[in-house]
Parts: C-alpha cells; sequence; structure tokens
C-alpha cells in the first residue's frame, strides 16, 4: 500500500455509527490502520483487563508487551487495517457510539503536521513545502511521505503526528502528496538548553525516554527515577471513570519536587509525555492532559518565582 491510495478511495462521513464503520472498512481496505473515537474525538479507555497496563500493552507499542485484548484498548496502538477485527462483536459496542474514525500516520508511513490556527497555515505556507491537505475545524492537516518522531507543540498551534499517535480523519485532502522534508523533521530535535544554577530545566519537546544522556544534570538514578514514573503512570491508569487529568497534575508536579534540588537539565519532559500518553489512554483530552502535566513539571518553578 502506498500512502497516495488515499487520494480518491475513503470518502469521510459524519452522520450514522453505520456510516463510520463504512468508511473504517473502506480505509482499512487502502491500508489505512483505523479505530473507533468517543465523543471528544478521543479513543475509547482501556478494559478491566487492560486497566493500569496490566496486560503489558501492545506488541506494537513502543515498549512491546504481550496484550492480546480483542477490545480497542490502548488508543493509537489499536489501530488495524484487519477487517475482522474492525467488525468483531468486540469492536461492535465503540462502533455503536463512535463520534469519529482515528486512524495511525506512522502506521502507514505517513506524516501529519497539525495546523491548528489560521496563523499555524499561514507559517506553514511560508515555510513548508506544499503537499496534500485536509481541512480541519480550526486549520488545516498537512500530510507528507515518510513516518517519523512525534511531537506536540513543536510551535504555537502546530503538532507533529506519525509514529506512536492516531489522527482524526475527515477525508482524504487535495493536492499531490510531498516526500516529507527536512523542515518538518527539524521541528521535534532537541532544544539545547543552558541550565540557570539550581533549576530543574525540561525542555525535550519530542518524545524521547529518558536516561542518563538526556538527564545529565540528574542527581538521581536512572532506576529511582524510572520507579517513580512507573508508580505515577500506575496512578494515573487506576483513574479510568475520572481524576485521571487531576492524576497526571499531582504526578508531574511530584517528579518535579523530587528533581528541584537538582543541579539540572533533568529533561523532566522526556518523563511527561508518558504521563500524558497515560492519561490519554483512560479517556483525557490529549490537550487537558498536555496542559496538567505542563502545569505540574512547572509547579516548583512558580514557587520559587
Amino acid at each position: 500500500m502506498t500512502p497516495d491510495r488515499m487520494t480518491s478511495r475513503p470518502r469521510a462521513t459524519n452522520h450514522l455509527d453505520d456510516d463510520h464503520l463504512r468508511t473504517a472498512l473502506e480505509l482499512a481496505a487502502a491500508g489505512v490502520p483505523v479505530l473507533p473515537l468517543r465523543q471528544g474525538k478521543v479513543p475509547f479507555g482501556n478494559c478491566r483487563t487492560c486497566a493500569k497496563n496490566a496486560c503489558g500493552g501492545r506488541p506494537n507499542m513502543k515498549v512491546a508487551g504481550p496484550c492480546h485484548c480483542p477490545d480497542t484498548c490502548h488508543a493509537w496502538a489499536a489501530a488495524t487495517t484487519d477487517t475482522r477485527v474492525i467488525t468483531s462483536g468486540a469492536w461492535a459496542p465503540a462502533w455503536r457510539q463512535a463520534a469519529a474514525i482515528g486512524y495511525h500516520p506512522g502506521g502507514m508511513g505517513l506524516t501529519v503536521v497539525d495546523l491548528d490556527s489560521a496563523a499555524a497555515v499561514e507559517w506553514a505556507r511560508e515555510n513548508l513545502p506544499a503537499t496534500r491537505t485536509v481541512l480541519t475545524t480550526r486549520g488545516e492537516h498537512w500530510l507528507y511521505r515518510g513516518a517519523m518522531r512525534s511531537s506536540n507543540g513543536v510551535r504555537p498551534g502546530v503538532d507533529v503526528k506519525s509514529l506512536m499517535v492516531y489522527a482524526r480523519w475527515l477525508g482524504a485532502g487535495t493536492g499531490r502528496m510531498a516526500n516529507l522534508p527536512t523542515a518538518v523533521r527539524a521541528l521535534v530535535v532537541k532544544k539545547e538548553t543552558t541550565p540557570a544554577p539550581g533549576r530543574v530545566v525540561s525542555s525535550v519537546p519530542e518524545r524521547v525516554d529518558w536516561d542518563r544522556t538526556v538527564g545529565t544534570g540528574c542527581r538521581h538514578t536512572e532506576g529511582y527515577v524510572r520507579a517513580g514514573l512507573e508508580r505515577g503512570l500506575a496512578l494515573v491508569r487506576s483513574h479510568t471513570e475520572s481524576g485521571a487529568g487531576s492524576q497526571a497534575f499531582g504526578v508531574a508536579r511530584f517528579l518535579a519536587v523530587q528533581h528541584a534540588q537538582c543541579p539540572g537539565p533533568c529533561e523532566l519532559d522526556a518523563l511527561g509525555w508518558q504521563i500524558v500518553a497515560a492519561a490519554v489512554s483512560v479517556g483525557v483530552p490529549e490537550p487537558y492532559a498536555r496542559r496538567a502535566v505542563t502545569n505540574g513539571l512547572r509547579a516548583t518553578e512558580r514557587g520559587a518565582a
């Protein structure tokens, strides 16, 4: 399957549940990995078996797990082109409640530059090569051929969606798809920072794992940091009904406090994106989760000001 097969076959519909399923099957036939989205344009939460990630996660996630759950668990990682799964009884309740269709861009070798405002669109027209575009509620999706690391907030109103995320299906778009340019890859390149004495610097915009090469100024061992993070992620994932956003803020703030006395940089954003992902996996809208985690990580800075 080549991404250009998206040109004419699939068609977005937004009326009946049957329309969502029909469109999803058309997309799957074209090689687009799809998943149902509920109200709020977010994935359905994990089932009881997968709650708190007790199943170990999907085999196609960053850390391969043994999960064989037939349900729509684990957000983007549930996206599939298998029509037997899409039409299965396990997915049927989700399609009956579906408000939209999501897809995994990186799973089909695509990158979506999500432009969330008129100003962001204008910036893209001046700085990025023309490519296929899809109109959104507040801006445009620019689609490029090639997969890469995903990152949110790479500049005002701009997110990059490719590997390990989902995007909302809004139609095939118009225009000829260009190859992924260096200018887009450069948007998620790690920014180098110079830490202020006694302050924790947290400035990793892309989704990278924390280790000693990232947190070069951290006084804690890698095992200590990872253990604290895993406990926090478990707490967030345990709030399957409500409160996950507040818990994400609390976990982020706790981590920030633990690192407040480090010389820095500790690069806490390399931990923060995992807290955001945990919150999203249990139904918290991604913008809210990002805001909660960012506020939590910055809490000690505000207190020190």
